[in-house]
């Protein structure tokens, strides 16, 4: 793959969030976004996935509505319901019944976690009847043909008790995530972050070296977002070794052995150069 220009990736105000593509990502979205189909995004935490959506959102002109999902959404959070304005009870839109108003991409950020009893709320949405319905009010909201439901979530994460049910699950056209290919992430990492090419490829190095340890119990692997971080600690005046700690290391683990045997690997990428 030829070296990129990390000023390609430069986003100016007001422009479309920069994206590099990995495969065929933007056309199976935008496909999906024409036959009216709702996409399931997975991969590992920081590996891109928002900022694609973003991107996506501002490639096809649609306005986009996003939801951080967590254990104490309810359906209500999502719908909306009723608040008490002036001494009367006032209908108030959630973010799901927004964005099939107004024909927006409605984006359900780790969807895993939120209650299974929240999400059945979309299933209506998921199928060809692509209707919200609005219990409360007695309404049906029915989906334009510009509407989108994507939501993503984490694999690392699926367990017993977060695990999007087969039945959510088989209602989507999914694609998986991972991590940019070294070129693209050292792109990445040097324009958002401010540093040379140098620094970059060393970070992404880092990266690579710590996604391959197998014999710790890391609930995580070093996403690009913290590589990010870490050369942004660097571009403001921090030394690497302290900005890789702070950005990398100790957001992985709590662990005072493994902060050691990380920063050993830390050490051995940066004494290099």
């Amino acid at each position: 793959m030829d070296r990129l220009d990390p000023q390609a990736l430069v986003n100016p105000q007001g422009a479309m969030p920069a994206y590099v593509p990995q495969g065929e990502e933007c056309a199976l979205f935008e496909h999906a976004w024409r036959a009216s189909l709702p996409l399931l995004i997975k991969g590992p935490t920081g590996c891109g996935k928002t900022r694609f959506v973003e991107h996506m959102a501002a490639r096809l002109g649609r306005p986009l509505i996003t939801v951080s999902c967590h254990d104490d959404l309810a359906a209500a959070d999502l719908v909306g319901r009723h608040l008490i304005a002036g001494g009367d009870a006032v209908w108030q839109d959630g973010p799901l019944a927004r964005a099939v108003r107004t024909g927006a991409i409605c984006y359900l950020d780790e969807v895993v976690e939120a209650r299974k009893d929240t999400t059945v709320v979309i299933h209506p949405l998921t199928d060809d009847r692509r209707i919200l319905p609005i219990e409360r009010t007695g309404e049906q909201l029915v989906a334009p043909p510009e509407f989108m439901l994507v939501v993503s979530y984490n694999p690392g994460y699926q367990n017993l008790l977060k695990a999007l049910k087969p039945s959510t699950r088989q209602r989507f056209v999914a694609i998986g995530f991972d991590y940019p290919a070294a070129p693209v992430e050292q792109a990445i990492v040097a324009s958002e972050a401010g540093v040379g090419t140098a620094r970059a490829e060393a970070l992404v190095s880092l990266g690579a070296a710590l996604r391959r340890l197998t014999e710790h119990d890391l609930e995580e692997k070093a996403s690009t977002r913290l590589l990010v971080m870490a050369g942004r600690l660097m571009a403001s005046g921090m030394g690497e070794e302290a900005a890789c700690r702070a950005a990398i290391v100790e957001a992985m683990t709590d662990d005072p052995d493994i902060v050691s045997a990380l920063m050993e690997i830390v050490h051995g990428v940066f004494d290099r150069r």
